[in-house]
């Protein structure tokens, strides 16, 4: 088994893992899911997702592209892993201690009041493009896992990782529009801003372990 094969897989079950998990914080779009789910059925919430996921998608690929080339430089990374690990501490305290789940935001509400989605697909496309913060999200993302060295700065390597991500994500919306389109509504909005919680958790382990990689190159610095 090639070395080349062995990252490939790493890089896929890093993506897969981070967007499962950056997915089931609430927002708009998991509450979209949640009423047309238990309004409209499973086929009208599945459109909604993979029209999230595309937009996603894009979103993700232009992280992790603005980042190419770019820690070449020992500084530049050392100073990206403390930003991303400054990051995903601030994400994890906001997910841990989040109260309420959002419908929509000031920024989606404007985008869809140009746009006018009617299709299933263009609404859950919409509702990310107009979302800024998930584009904020996955720069942090690719800035930690390229910083930390989790998967390497090539195109192929930071494809597939895209990939895994996205597939991931998508998992989440299918499994969470099965649930509510047979649960008839049963998936109640606290139980999602538990599972918000237990990312939140998630994104504060991940942390940790961004920590005890800045104390070592630190305690091998001095």
């Amino acid at each position: 088994m090639s070395d080349e094969f062995v990252q490939a897989a790493l890089a896929a079950f890093v993506g897969f893992a981070t967007g499962f998990l950056s997915a089931i914080p609430t927002g708009p779009i998991s509450i979209t899911i949640l009423n047309e789910g238990a309004r409209r059925g499973f086929r009208w919430a599945a459109l909604i997702s993979f029209g999230a996921i595309v937009m996603d998608s894009i979103y993700c690929a232009a992280a992790f592209a603005g980042f190419s080339g770019l820690f070449n430089s020992e500084i530049i990374r050392a100073s990206m892993e403390l930003l991303s690990f400054l990051a995903t501490l601030y994400l994890g305290i906001k997910y841990l201690v989040q109260k309420e789940m959002p419908a929509t935001t000031k920024s989606v509400e404007r985008v869809e009041h140009r746009l006018h989605p009617h299709t299933a697909f263009m609404i859950g496309f919409v509702r990310v493009l107009g979302n800024p913060a998930v584009f904020l999200f996955w720069i942090t993302m690719s800035a930690a896992l390229i910083s930390h060295r989790v998967i390497d700065d090539t195109l192929f390597m930071k494809t597939v990782c895209v990939l895994g991500m996205s597939t991931g994500a998508l998992a989440w919306f299918l499994i969470l529009a099965y649930i509510v389109s047979r649960g008839h509504g049963k998936l109640s909005t606290k139980t999602l801003l538990r599972m918000s919680h237990g990312s939140g958790i998630a994104l504060l382990i991940v942390a940790a372990l961004f920590a005890i990689r800045l104390i070592k190159r630190l305690s091998q610095a001095a």
